[in-house]
């Protein structure tokens, strides 16, 4: 059709975008992650990041995680934190049921705990952004998703995205969102 816009992002990219503005509401200062769960028709389902559950307070708990170190668990991020793939089926407010073939687009290759979930509701493709950095358990999840017939893509097979440049490409597009944000 003449005069139409050639310059649009394409669903993937979309749903990616989504992902990464998603990301933006995480306090975690070392990984912002975000999911969005689409179906075949292209619907936004749920969206989610990763974050601590509803009704925890961001200012009570070591987002340093220092725990690890220390040998103090309650000092260990990742016993509080929800995941943003886990957020997202939870965040949901229908049926289980209509995640069924649907595609989760992910900004960091989803761990085994998430990828079990992933698996249960019938989520059968993930495009990731970012490769989880432990290989040993990236191991284990795709073993998974292959025996559950779960395609994986990477969303841009061509480039290795770093943690700090997602981080910063993040910070960025939160910056152009609040110049249009309303001063409290």
């Amino acid at each position: 059709m003449p005069g139409k816009r050639s310059e649009y992002l394409s669903w993937d990219e979309y749903f990616m975008a989504n992902a990464i503005i998603v990301s933006a509401r995480s306090k975690d200062p070392s990984h912002q992650v975000g999911a969005c769960i689409v179906t075949d028709d292209n619907k936004v389902l749920s969206v989610g990041y990763n974050g601590l559950t509803n009704g925890m307070s961001d200012d009570e708990f070591y987002w340093n995680s220092i725990g690890e170190k220390t040998g103090e668990l309650d000092k260990i991020k990742d016993y509080f934190v929800v995941h943003a793939e886990r957020n997202a089926i939870l965040n949901y407010r229908g049926s289980l049921r209509d995640f069924k073939g649907s595609t989760l687009y992910v900004t960091w290759f989803p761990c085994v705990e998430c990828t079990k979930e992933i698996i249960q509701v019938g989520i059968k493709k993930i495009i990731y952004l970012r490769m989880y950095s432990k290989k040993e358990l990236v191991s284990l999840s795709m073993k998974m998703l292959e025996k559950a017939g779960i395609e994986v893509v990477a969303f841009n097979p061509d480039k290795t995205f770093e943690n700090k440049e997602i981080q910063k490409d993040t910070n960025n597009i939160q910056k152009i969102i609040k110049k249009y944000s309303v001063p409290k």
